[in-house]
């Protein structure tokens, strides 16, 4: 061999091995050097952005790992890759990276949104159905038990027209649910060995029943919303694997059971609340969350609790208002939560408003505070306008507006036309006022009670011309329904 040709080809032989991506338990680790051809080289791979330090993050990467070993071992050309978002901050910056993890699915250099669980099997089901068809075609008994069994979900549709209005909406669905697998067969077999009938949905499951048939009409918002609940436990752990189907599913209202894992009466509760969630499953989700969790003191927070109140119980619509509802009794037997859930759906419960204790020098000072019980009484006075704050203790917005808005008082103090108010809206809650941003001013008008809610600049002048214009200058739109909040409010934090 030639000494020219030689070199040539170690010079080859280093190029290929310099340009080799190295991996860890079979995910790509990505830098800025390699990042554009792994994307560019690969169809499919999924990337995430990551920190050292994230707790999430150490969360997430084994399963992470055994999603890449599952890919492998099915011979996918999906790859998944890392990235080091504390040392690569400039491929960080570029996708948008906010907040750790971050994943990104790149399918031919593109990216979008992962927008699936973190479970191994979640991350698998998410990739597979963006990749391939939203059903697996089962054509014989051994590939669907096969699939029933690598999945603890999975769905199938017996169906021997994937032509007719049925089989279409099944596959409407299957392709808009990216994170439960679904499969299809026309096989006389397959159809024997679960004993489905032609045209019917079966769901597959490795909890509660093991077992459940759809009856419903070939309706695709229906099948999405059969699936959906029934993919979940009939009691369902809250946590950070679960928090997305929990509160992005179809199913808004929630029966939230604050329990302390470390309590004997943990597992009491939850067989009494198993023991009645399966008649209600389509209309109400039954939830647990554990009160020793550190991660969990803001939802308790949310609902004006203490975590000496643990056990209890609360329900929720995830509406707009974000109704809340307390039980009467502190009693959580199968027969409570029964009763509770039913006359919520009947209708007979009132909700539950926050209210803090009403301070004894609540109106000694230029700006009076109120609480959920002075409030119609102060703002809804007749004979006044009313001009109330509504904020939040931790709110930066609120807090740059506190002198300003007390100097405003004291402007007014003398005034017996016009009250200047404020009102911790974290924590005492109105029937017909919903708040969605912080700070929010609303003036209610004296004679009709009007509302105005204050749209101007946030200074001295401004608030006193509003006041002195009688909610004319300075006025956004009126207030039978909410406006869109500022861009510089700060949002209310719900669940």
């Amino acid at each position: 061999m030639k000494l020219g040709v030689f070199v040539f080809l170690l010079h080859v032989i280093n190029v290929v091995f310099s340009d080799e991506i190295a991996t860890e338990d079979g995910v790509l680790i990505l830098n800025k050097e390699n990042f554009k051809s792994a994307v560019s080289d690969n169809e499919f791979i999924l990337v995430e952005f990551y920190a050292p330090w994230c707790g999430h993050c150490k969360a997430l990467t084994p399963e992470y790992a055994k999603a890449a070993k599952q890919l492998a071992e099915q011979s996918s050309p999906i790859k998944l890759a890392k990235v080091d978002a504390t040392e690569e901050q400039d491929l960080a910056e570029e996708f948008g990276v906010r907040g750790y993890p971050t994943l990104k699915f790149f399918r031919k250099g593109s990216p979008s949104e992962y927008s699936g669980g973190r479970q191994a099997d979640d991350i698998v089901s998410w990739l597979l159905k963006k990749t391939g068809p939203p059903a697996k075609e089962l054509s014989s008994v051994d590939e669907a038990k096969e699939f029933i069994e690598a999945n603890k979900v999975a769905v199938i549709g017996f169906f021997k027209d994937q032509s007719t209005e049925e089989a279409k909406a099944f596959l409407g669905v299957a392709a808009a649910i990216d994170d439960i697998p679904f499969g299809i067969s026309a096989d006389d077999g397959v159809s024997s060995e679960y004993e489905a009938a032609s045209d019917s949905i079966v769901l597959f499951k490795k909890f509660d029943e093991g077992k459940v048939v759809y009856e419903g009409k070939p309706v695709e918002a229906d099948i999405k919303k059969f699936v959906q609940s029934n993919s979940l436990p009939l009691l369902v752990e809250f946590n950070h694997d679960t928090a997305q189907k929990i509160f992005g599913g179809e199913i808004k209202s929630h029966l939230l059971l604050f329990l302390s894992k470390a309590d004997e009466s943990f597992e009491k509760i939850s067989e009494a609340a198993r023991s009645v969630a399966k008649p209600f499953k389509e209309q109400v989700l039954f939830v647990t969350i554990d009160a020793d969790e550190e991660d969990h003191q803001r939802i308790l927070e949310f609902f004006g609790m203490q975590k000496k109140e643990v056990p209890a119980a609360r329900l929720i619509k995830l509406e707009e208002d974000m109704a809340k509802y307390k039980p009467d009794s502190d009693d959580l037997s199968a027969e409570t939560i029964q009763k509770f859930v039913q006359d919520f759906l009947d209708g007979k419960l009132k909700q539950h408003l926050l209210s803090q204790d009403l301070p004894e020098d609540w109106d000694k000072e230029p700006v009076k505070v109120l609480v959920a019980s002075n409030f119609e009484e102060v703002a809804l006075d007749t004979e006044k306008d009313v001009l109330v704050e509504f904020y939040a203790p931790w709110c930066g917005h609120c807090k740059q507006l506190a002198p300003i808005y007390d100097k405003v008082g004291e402007h007014f103090k003398d005034n017996s036309n016009i009250v200047v108010a404020k009102m911790d809206a974290t924590v005492n809650e109105l029937e017909f006022t919903k708040v969605t941003s912080f700070p929010t001013l609303k003036l209610y008008k004296k004679g009709d009670n009007q509302v105005v809610e204050y749209n101007g600049p946030r200074t001295f002048e401004g608030l006193t011309k509003f006041l002195e214009s009688g909610g004319e200058d300075g006025a956004g739109p009126d207030l039978e329904e909410e406006v869109a909040e500022d861009d510089d409010s700060a949002k209310k934090d719900e669940l």
